[in-house]
């Protein structure tokens, strides 16, 4: 699958919350770099991540647009987060159901038809000035 078709579904699978099939699109050692944190290598950590995520946060992706090079082996998506924040996360704000809207990205490397790493990035420190931080 190229990488613009294998983006776009990773991020339709998101958007569905239909976490089984956004795993499947992910390569086994896929690297996770967290923005503004670290890195985490393996489809275990990122579901773990996910997991946490999913718990604090509730998210919608729209327009995104996706951008991929010749040979399809490295991508990038840019797209607004549409969000609502349920759970206080450690290190943040307090949550009490805020909502946000966060311009965002990525950047991705596809092997053999899967994410095999992607780069997430977007303004924290909006974020934060957007749920009373």
């Amino acid at each position: 699958m190229p990488a613009k078709e294998t983006i776009r579904a990773y991020y339709d699978a998101f958007n569905r919350q239909d976490m089984e099939a956004f795993f499947d699109l992910l390569h086994d050692e896929v690297v996770h770099d967290i923005n503004q944190g670290g890195r985490q290598v393996g489809k275990d950590a990122f579901r773990e991540f996910m997991t946490h995520m999913n718990r604090s946060y509730r998210e919608t992706l729209t327009d995104i647009v996706i951008m991929s090079n010749e040979d399809g082996t490295r991508g990038a998506a840019e797209f607004v987060v549409n969000g609502q924040y349920l759970a206080t996360d450690e290190g943040l704000p307090e949550a009490n159901g805020q909502t946000y809207v966060l311009p965002a990205g990525a950047f991705f490397e596809i092997r053999d038809g899967k994410v095999a790493r992607i780069t997430n990035t977007y303004n924290l420190n909006d974020w934060i000035a957007q749920v009373g931080g």
